[in-house]
């Protein structure tokens, strides 16, 4: 994993902050209900980031402590997510007891992970019955703008930060099947939104300044004539610790 991507949002964290999406809410719910979460219940939100899903957890009445390595971007959680609790560390050495949580949650994240290590982090603080939610959102592949963006972008991604690579390193040892869905949200997105959606992907953010103008550039040209809605698909993956 090529941490000149994995570890390239904290320089760039409120732009991060302003420039994502929010997670779909029937995305949330389901991950929620497949869950079996009810209100109050503990949840570890891993890789936390600025707090994106954090917020959502919180606002739906659960017990969140988020971890996230990176001092800039928990630093934009704390102001996100008001007195919400916070740590430093990763996914793969988690700083929590032994069977603390009753659920695992990680959005924008799980590809970036050292699979193993955080599967078996991951099953450690996990209580009996419990299991974990992974979500991403996506540019839409159907979307008239969004998918010639991700297109152009794909080619720009090191084969190890794809969103699709986690699953050759997942073995699932320690967790039952997985269970998926996806969702679609439309939403209102200008083409300077679309901009600072790219502009805060690690591709991006890793690329040298005169290289980022020319992205810019080519999604502008991209979104000629748009709209003004796009569609955003988001992934949700669920699966229970195994005993």
């Amino acid at each position: 994993m090529s941490d000149r991507y994995r570890f390239s949002f904290g320089r760039v964290a409120e732009h991060y902050e302003r420039a994502r999406p929010p997670y779909a809410d029937v995305a949330v719910d389901w991950a929620i209900e497949r869950l079996g979460l009810g209100a109050g219940a503990r949840v570890l939100d891993l890789a936390a980031g600025t707090g994106r899903l954090t917020r959502a957890l919180v606002e739906r009445g659960l017990d969140v402590v988020a971890v996230e390595p990176d001092d800039g971007m928990r630093a934009v959680l704390v102001q996100a997510v008001p007195g919400v609790e916070a740590r430093a560390g990763g996914a793969e050495d988690i700083p929590l007891p032994d069977a603390s949580v009753d659920a695992v949650t990680v959005g924008q994240a799980f590809h970036w992970f050292e699979t193993g290590h955080a599967l078996a982090e991951m099953h450690r603080v996990l209580r009996p019955g419990g299991g974990f939610a992974l979500l991403w959102n996506q540019f839409n592949h159907d979307d008239p703008l969004l998918g010639p963006v991700d297109e152009f972008l794909r080619a720009r991604r090191p084969s190890d930060a794809r969103r699709s690579s986690w699953r050759d390193r997942y073995d699932g040892r320690g967790f039952g099947p997985l269970e998926e869905h996806v969702f679609d949200q439309e939403r209102p997105m200008s083409v300077d939104e679309v901009v600072a959606w790219v502009a805060s992907t690690s591709p991006v953010i890793a690329a040298p300044a005169e290289e980022q103008l020319e992205i810019e550039a080519a999604v502008r040209r991209l979104a000629d004539g748009h709209a003004g809605v796009v569609t955003i698909r988001t992934d949700v993956v669920v699966a229970h610790a195994l005993s």
